[in-house]
């Protein structure tokens, strides 16, 4: 190991005796202090012994555990009221729509488990209906993680035991059975795993260069049926999720302009109280939006002309939250529609710490890319009127995810595999992933861990689940069911 020298003493005494290649080679050895990939192994696997393997696989409620309603109530302040009762709705459907728009309350209790300390660029709200395809700035369809309103630092195993409950939920809403079920949670984390313990052996780069394109995807898939229904499907996604596509479905033409359609209560225009600027066509908020682009895609973005604007009502955790669809034109035959996503503070930060930006719309795009393989071309972000933070993509853009309902058991145990596959890539791309494997280890006991916890906090997802059921039934809360 070279000794380091003081900054003071390589500008004064040494200065005197060396020449300016030299100092600047000595300066490059005080930055630089390698650990061999052994060592960053041996390091993550002294953890244990601050928490094993094993403890990961218990889950116990807190005496003192919160209301998951109350938890929920608290997640809704700043959302559109009139669209929180939609968004309870959809929760009420089953366990697993519960769980989709509840990692608030999950993040609380992953916070009161001891943690191993690694660190990620973690996407907070890893759950299967978070993953899926989209087109790639050269227009490859790849599979990646494609939700990242919750993105922040945080511990690693917080986004896996996140997956691997959904994995459990899944599959006993499509009613498998338990052994089934049970076999692909083990796949999941056993690809996690696996694909962690290669990329801690890859170049840097390497990582991340690597993607997930559509044939890696179908070669995990175990049956040819399933891989050409899943052909078939991109063909159609293909063809109809473009602007092209679009335009006709969700627009129509008033005077001079085209104008989105009005579709209450999923789709309509927002009033100037709501989305202050309306009579400018946001014309502050656009601009500051277009400061997050670089200087190449400002050029891009400078070729299209705003139309008009419209609220749209998408997901489950993120309803209430203002999110708008924008149609752009640079001319009569050449739409683009921009979704705009309200960010707020992400759920993590009260158990991970404060984000290091200032706005949370450049929080998730500045996560987003740093976890996918390769993001969209118009993500940028911005502030409105009304102070609100945001960030900006396209509709759409061949986007297409996963229906569980469709999965046999062989489909889930596969697409868990993928979806462990795509975290660990993206966990391995800002954090050190050779630790990560010589925690988890080469053998099965982390993944029965995971695979332990799963079912015991599924089985607290359905609780809660249950309890938030009643407390709409009792007036405590209101839901709405939509189409």
């Amino acid at each position: 190991m070279l000794k380091a020298l003081s900054p003071l003493k390589t500008r004064g005494q040494v200065g005197a005796s060396m020449n300016s290649t030299e100092l600047a080679d000595e300066s490059v050895r005080e930055a630089i202090s390698f650990k061999s990939p052994d060592e960053q192994r041996a390091e993550g696997k002294a953890l244990r012994d601050m928490v094993s393997r094993e403890d990961h696989g218990r889950w116990k409620p807190a005496k003192n555990r919160r209301d998951p309603v109350d938890v929920l109530n608290e997640s809704n302040v700043g959302r559109v009221t009139g669209l929180i009762p939609i968004r309870f709705g959809r929760m009420m459907q089953s366990p697993f729509a519960f769980y989709r728009g509840s990692a608030a309350v999950m993040a609380a209790d992953l916070a009161t488990i001891s943690s191993p300390g690694i660190r990620v660029q973690a996407c907070g709200d890893a759950h299967l209906s978070n993953f899926g395809g989209f087109a790639s700035p050269e227009r490859r369809i790849i599979f990646d993680i494609n939700d990242f309103d919750e993105t922040l630092r945080a511990p690693w195993e917080w986004d896996l035991k996140r997956l691997v409950v959904s994995v459990v939920l899944a599959g006993r809403h499509i009613r498998l059975s338990e052994s089934d079920t049970g076999r692909a949670v083990a796949a999941t984390a056993r690809s996690y795993r696996e694909h962690m313990v290669n990329y801690a052996t890859m170049r840097v780069l390497d990582i991340w260069y690597d993607a997930i394109d559509v044939d890696r995807f179908l070669a995990e898939m175990e049956s040819e049926e399933t891989r050409n229904r899943i052909q078939d499907r991109l063909k159609k996604v293909r063809a109809r999720n473009t602007p092209e596509f679009l335009f006709p479905k969700f627009v129509e033409h008033i005077g001079e302009l085209p104008r989105i359609i009005d579709d209450p209560p999923l789709i309509f225009h927002p009033t100037a109280e709501q989305m202050p600027g309306i009579h400018s066509g946001y014309k502050a908020a656009w601009a500051r939006y277009r400061e997050s682009l670089s200087e190449s895609l400002k050029v891009l973005y400078d070729r299209y002309h705003f139309c008009d604007l419209a609220i749209k009502v998408v997901g489950v955790g993120s309803v209430g939250t203002l999110c708008a669809i924008a149609l752009f034109m640079s001319r009569e035959d050449d739409p683009i529609f921009l979704q705009i996503k309200e960010a707020n503070a992400s759920i993590l930060e009260r158990y991970a710490g404060a984000s290091k930006y200032s706005n949370h719309g450049q929080r998730v795009v500045v996560g987003q890319r740093l976890m996918q393989s390769a993001s969209d071309l118009f993500l940028g972000w911005g502030i409105g009127e009304n102070g609100r933070h945001f960030y900006v993509r396209q509709l759409r853009d061949m986007k297409t995810s996963a229906i569980i309902e469709d999965f046999n058991p062989a489909d889930l145990r596969s697409y868990g595999r993928v979806c462990g596959w795509a975290l660990a890539r993206a966990h391995a791309r800002s954090g050190d992933s050779a630790v990560i494997a010589g925690y988890m280890g080469s053998s099965g006991i982390f993944d029965d861990a995971m695979c332990d916890f799963a079912i015991e906090y599924a089985d607290q997802a359905q609780s809660d689940h249950r309890a938030f059921v009643r407390a709409v039934r009792q007036g405590r809360i209101k839901a709405v069911m939509d189409a």
